[in-house]
């Protein structure tokens, strides 16, 4: 097991939880925070726990991308998009979503804003410049190749004066409209010191869930949560044809020793930027849809469900545009639920150092992946077939000679 700690205390509503990524333009035709309330009950009996919305601030205009341009853009950090509403809306939909018993959660992008943030008249000297000394559209080094964000401009952390106006603005969100934390945008982009400030100074306020766009276990001395990329990764690869069981037992054994045991990370098939930019859920994975979703919710971690998967999101959203979500007749909401209920309902899967670790179960073939996890007294069991083909799972606790069926799965509890 790997010897890093977490130094975060977790709040304690979040040992069980799962989490609901929120693209409030795309959600309702409106697109508006109180045409999203009316979900909120749906979401509630589908067994949502933390709310996460994309960011609700007002969005550049200058060298904006496509017609509404980017949430990523911000223009005002103390400021609500009017896309969607207005500040006391905002503060309307927080106690609703506290009145059901979620929690909810804003996107912050603190790398970056528009150019005509209210900032880069103000002060200048808080933005990156080039070697003519001019404020310049980000460069992103993704490693692969160089990734020109025309639309925004990169604050400098050199500055202490920007730590010192971010965490404000930070503040002013959590106080003003209650929100329970953030999911942070690139954040391994920003120095881990200010971020290690920022949760020091919200907790003083309030215990607040952090989760960060980024996957190196340093974050967590700031963080309760990363991206598990790798997974999602493996996940795919398997789903092509590339990978088998063996690919997801090297996943589990990798991940266990490189971040902290109570160190959350999150799980998923999709998100807004998997969606807009690799594909939905079918091109993804194909018929085996379901069985990696089960994977992503049972394995170590968060699950997320990113608003639509639970009425087959079969389409790549606009991330430019408007683009409402066909709701059809939400056919995977019980599925989801489903899942959602079985991590609340056993410790072994909570999060964390709270639920159990995976250990791995052997059943001599590539194409089953197998896996337990135990806490206390509880423990849960999952069997899933990896291909398209019956598959036999060499399991005691499997019912003798029981095949499994083409892609699918089972969990015993």
């Amino acid at each position: 097991m790997t010897n890093l700690e977490s130094h975060v205390r977790h709040p304690d509503w979040a040992r069980n939880a799962n989490i609901y990524e929120v693209n409030l333009r795309q959600f309702t035709p409106q697109g508006t925070f109180a045409a999203f309330e009316a979900h909120l009950p749906r979401l509630r009996d589908m067994g949502v726990d933390i709310l996460w919305l994309m960011p609700v601030q007002p969005i550049g205009a200058k060298n904006r991308k496509g017609t509404l341009g980017s949430y990523y853009s911000v223009r005002d950090y103390l400021a609500v998009n009017p896309e969607f509403g207005t500040l006391d809306d905002f503060k309307q939909l927080v106690r609703a979503a506290h009145a059901a018993g979620m929690r909810l959660i804003i996107d912050w992008v603190a790398n970056h804003t528009a150019w005509d943030h209210v900032w880069v008249d103000a002060h200048p000297d808080w933005y990156l410049k080039d070697a003519q000394d001019q404020i310049h559209s980000y460069v992103y080094d993704n490693g692969r190749e160089l990734e020109h964000w025309t639309d925004v401009v990169g604050l400098d952390y050199r500055q202490r004066a920007v730590w010192d106006a971010m965490i404000a603005a930070l503040k002013f969100w959590v106080v003003e409209t209650g929100i329970d934390g953030y999911r942070c945008d690139v954040a391994g982009l920003v120095p881990i010191p200010f971020w290690e400030r920022v949760r020091a100074e919200l907790d003083a306020i309030k215990p607040v869930f952090m989760l960060a766009e980024w996957s190196t276990a340093e974050l967590h001395n700031a963080f309760d949560m990363t991206y598990d990329w790798s997974l999602h990764d493996v996940l795919r690869k398997v789903a092509k044809g590339e990978g088998d069981a063996g690919d997801l037992a090297a996943y589990v054994k990798t991940a266990a020793t490189t971040f902290p045991r109570d160190a959350y990370r999150m799980t998923f098939t999709n998100n807004h930027d998997k969606n807009a930019w690799e594909g939905y859920d079918g091109e993804l994975f194909g018929a085996g849809f379901k069985a990696f979703a089960v994977l992503a919710a049972t394995l170590p971690g968060m699950p997320l469900v990113y608003g639509g998967q639970e009425s087959v999101l079969d389409r790549r959203l606009a991330f430019f545009e408007k683009d409402t979500i066909d709701w059809k007749n939400f056919e995977l909401a019980d599925f989801y639920a489903g899942l959602l209920r079985l991590k609340h309902e056993h410790p072994a899967l909570w999060n964390g150092a709270a639920g159990g670790a995976a250990e791995l179960l052997a059943t001599g073939n590539k194409a089953v992946f197998a896996f337990r996890r135990t806490s206390g007294d509880d423990a849960v069991t999952v069997v899933v077939n990896l291909s398209g083909q019956p598959q036999d799972p060499q399991l005691d606790r499997v019912e003798a000679g029981a095949e499994l069926a083409p892609w699918s799965y089972r969990i015993l509890t």
